[in-house]
């Protein structure tokens, strides 16, 4: 090989390594070669009827990145919410400890310390707040003391107001969806250009409904505006306390008694005709502040009556409209009991008890409603069952199967009465459980937002070199491709000459 060729090699490999050396410098640093150990958060959803523990996880080295964080595990505390353990010294702590030492498990040993824990009661603990506020504050105590026994890094355990738990449950519908800016190749934030999804959540003693609005929001109380990633959502949001199932439940229990007599038998339209269940009056029905307006003067909490299942759509619906007040409205338009609320747009999900009386409705009938005229037809369909067909349809025992008809009507007025959704924004409603592996609730807005995992302004990636260091060897790259350059030009020159 002869000194010129041996000259222009050693030049080509400079010039390869000078243009490596640029494209390595100018390209952004997201990626590593091998993947990062991951983060973990734990949320405690301290619900009216029962708890449930969320884990979530996340890469370490991407804490503001959008649709990254994934649940991880789940784990669901036996018997009733923490408010359930009112009088009880005790017994709400005890019944976390399964679930915390599940946790333990779940999440590697090293990354115990840095593992946020939250604890967030919702309205069962609301209700309780109203009715005993010592006793309240004795369960927080006691809950609070048992989560910071743990080698987790504890952070809070508080009552949510209605109004923070829906506009979370809205953060994690479009987190999942992956509504919010996105992550660019060029190292900035950017615009998926997708509409925000609205939420809608039904627990057991409070339904929220929340979503994105133009219009003008009349009631103050009413108005959220959040602040992602350099952009402003500007949210309209209700809850409406002692409208979740099992508090509704209660009060057309509860009515119906008042309506028909303190008898030793009471008839229920939207039971399954023939079902007959007893019940007593203080637990099962006037306990709660709930049912409060509805108490007759004098009654007896030990009293025992038995209620008996008639399976009468138009009666059933007659009682369920009476829980809702239509009138007396000081605003433009309402949904009901007086509340504000601007016309819906746009597309909704409608999760946990929703979820769960859609599917009922679809195992019972076959149907999957779309419209209003199709709803009444399901329910009409559903109601009409004894308790025995349903029991069958569903596999689940007869005694879950008696307020099925009373929740899906009550599902029925509140969509389609209340929130006013027509023919053409009640097909834009899904009903999801989960979005991919991620169960759909409060708690992962509700992390996301404590943890500081959701920026408030756009966001540069941060190189592995700070700007200094980075530039110099960016400036030598390019002085080494002018070196290589000029070699090789007079190469050429010699050569020719």
């Amino acid at each position: 090989m002869g000194l010129h060729a041996c000259q222009f090699i050693f030049a080509a490999v400079l010039l390869l390594l000078a243009i490596i050396g640029i494209l390595l410098s100018v390209l952004p640093v997201n990626k590593v070669v091998h993947p990062p150990e991951n983060m973990y958060g734990i949320v405690l959803d301290a619900g009216s009827s029962h708890t449930s523990m969320y884990i979530y996880k996340w890469p370490a080295n991407k804490h503001n990145d959008t649709g990254i964080v994934t649940q991880h595990d789940e784990c669901h505390v036996k018997g009733g919410g923490i408010s359930s353990y009112a009088g009880d010294h005790g017994g709400a702590a005890k019944s976390l400890e399964v679930c915390l030492e599940n946790a333990k498990k779940a999440i590697p040993k090293s990354r115990h310390h840095l593992t946020p824990l939250y604890l967030g009661a919702t309205a069962g603990m609301r209700l309780l707040n109203i009715m005993n506020a010592t006793e309240t504050q004795r369960i927080l105590k006691e809950v609070s003391a048992k989560l910071q026994s743990y080698p987790f890094r504890f952070r809070e355990a508080a009552i949510l107001s209605g109004k923070d738990e829906g506009v979370y449950g809205w953060v994690t519908v479009n987190y999942l969806r992956e509504n919010f800016i996105k992550y660019g190749f060029i190292g900035q934030w950017i615009d998926p250009g997708r509409a925000t999804v609205g939420a809608m959540d039904l627990g057991g003693a409070s339904t929220q409904i929340t979503f994105e609005t133009k219009e003008n929001v009349e009631d103050e109380t009413n108005l959220n505006e959040l602040k992602l990633y350099g952009q402003t959502y500007r949210l309209y949001t209700q809850s409406f306390l002692c409208y979740g199932q099992d508090q509704f439940l209660r009060k057309l229990l509860a009515q119906l008694i008042k309506t028909q007599g303190m008898t030793a038998q009471v008839c229920h339209p939207c039971y399954p005709a023939h079902f007959n269940t007893s019940i007593k009056l203080g637990k099962d029905v006037f306990d709660s502040p709930c049912a409060k307006n509805l108490r007759p003067p004098q009654f007896d909490p030990q009293q025992s009556i038995t209620i008996v299942g008639a399976g009468d759509y138009q009666l059933c619906l007659n009682n369920i409209s009476l829980l809702f007040s239509f009138d007396n409205c000081n605003f433009s338009k309402c949904s009901f009991n007086g509340v504000f609320q601007p016309n819906v747009t746009g597309n909704f999900m409608a999760f946990s008890a929703f979820f769960f009386s859609h599917k009922y409705i679809k195992l019972l009938t076959g149907m999957s409603p779309r419209s209003s005229a199709e709803m009444t037809m399901a329910i009409k369909r559903m109601c009409n069952m004894t308790v025995a067909e349903m029991s069958k349809k569903t596999q689940q025992p007869e005694k879950y199967m008696k307020n099925v008809c009373a929740v899906a009507m009550f599902v029925q007025v509140l969509l389609t009465n209340a929130y006013q959704f027509d023919k053409d924004s009640l097909p834009r409603i899904s009903f999801e459980k989960k979005v991919g592996d991620t169960a759909v609730g409060w708690t992962l807005g509700y992390m996301l937002s404590l943890s500081s995992m959701l920026p408030a302004e756009s966001i540069t990636l941060m190189r592995t070199l700070p700007p200094g260091p980075w530039t110099c060897i960016l400036l030598l790259f390019i002085s080494l491709l002018f070196i290589a350059l000029g070699y090789l030009l007079m190469i050429f020159r010699k050569t020719k000459n």
